[in-house]
C-alpha cells in the first residue's frame, strides 16, 4: 500500500540554516530522524570554497540520508561579474535548479545574463523592514519583472508579515515568479516580531499553505526555524509536528 502524502502535495523540507550550529553529519542525522525529504543547503553545510568533487560528495551524503537538495542559499551576491559567476558555478555544481539570493539592484543586468547562461532560477529573498533593497516580495518582484522569467522570489513569510504584507496574498498575487519559500512563525506581525516555533505565533500558517496549494506551487517550502540556534532540533521537531497536524488529510 502506498504511504499517504503527509504534506498534501507540497514539498515541505528544511532550510539548513535552521541547523547552522550543527556539523553536516549531525544535521543530516537530525533531518533523517525527523523524516525530512527536501532541503535548501546553506553554505555552513556546503562551503563556497569547495571543489566540484567535494560539492558532489556532499550532495551524495544528503541523498544517502534520503534528502533531496532543491536549492542553495541564502547566497550573498556581489555586484561584480566575476563574483556573481562564482556563485552560479557553485549552484550549478551542487546540482540544484534554484539559488536563493540577496542581490544588489544594480547587479540585475548581470544576473539576467547569468540565468540565461546557466539556466538556474534566482529566488530573491526579502528580509523585512531592515532590508533597504527588498523588504517585501513586491519590491523584489518589481525589480525582477523586467528581466528573464528565471529571476523570481523566495518569499520569507515572517519577514513579509513584519513588513506589513499578508504572506498568503503575496503568494497568490506574485505566483508566476515564486520559486522558493522560507516558512516560519513569528511572535507578532510588528517589525519587532521574533522567531518562534511554528504554530505558537501570529502567522496564519494554514492560510499560507492553502495559498501555495491554490497556485499549484512545486518548489521547496523550507522551514527556517531561527530560534534556539544552539539547540534547534527540539523546536524544529515541534514545528514539523505542527505542520503534519494541519496538513493531515481529513
Amino acid at each position: 500500500m502506498q504511504t499517504p502524502d503527509p504534506w498534501g502535495g507540497l514539498k515541505i523540507g528544511v532550510a539548513t540554516y535552521t541547523l547552522r550550529s550543527l556539523p553536516l553529519d549531525a544535521a543530516l542525522k537530525a533531518m533523517r530522524r525527523l523524516d525530512v525529504r527536501w532541503a535548501s543547503i546553506k553554505d555552513v553545510h556546503l562551503a563556497r570554497k569547495t571543489t566540484a568533487q567535494e560539492r558532489r560528495d556532499i550532495v551524495a551524503r544528503f541523498r544517502a540520508a534520503g534528502i533531496e537538495p532543491l536549492s542553495v542559499g541564502n547566497v550573498g551576491l556581489p555586484v561584480d561579474e566575476a563574483g556573481i559567476r562564482d556563485a552560479f558555478v557553485y549552484a550549478k555544481e551542487v546540482g540544484v535548479s534554484t539559488m536563493v539570493c540577496a542581490p544588489r539592484p544594480e547587479a540585475m543586468p548581470i544576473l539576467d545574463a547569468m540565468v540565461k547562461e546557466f539556466d538556474i532560477r534566482l529566488a530573491i529573498h526579502n528580509h523585512g523592514p531592515e532590508d533597504k533593497y527588498f523588504p517585501t516580495p513586491q519590491s523584489a518582484y518589481a525589480a525582477a519583472r523586467r528581466y528573464d522569467k528565471r529571476i523570481g522570489l523566495c518569499i520569507d513569510v515572517g519577514h513579509t508579515a513584519r513588513a506589513g504584507v499578508d504572506p498568503a496574498k503575496a503568494i497568490r498575487d506574485l505566483r508566476d515568479r515564486v520559486y522558493d519559500i522560507h516558512l516560519k512563525d513569528i511572535s507578532d506581525t510588528t517589525p519587532k516580531g521574533s522567531p518562534i516555533e511554528l504554530g505558537r505565533g501570529a502567522l496564519d500558517l494554514p492560510g499560507i499553505l492553502a495559498s501555495l496549494r491554490s497556485i499549484r506551487y512545486e518548489g521547496l517550502v523550507g522551514i527556517e526555524y531561527e530560534k534556539d540556534g544552539d539547540d534547534p532540533v527540539p523546536g524544529l521537531s515541534e514545528s514539523i509536528g505542527y505542520l503534519r497536524g494541519i496538513c493531515r488529510p481529513r
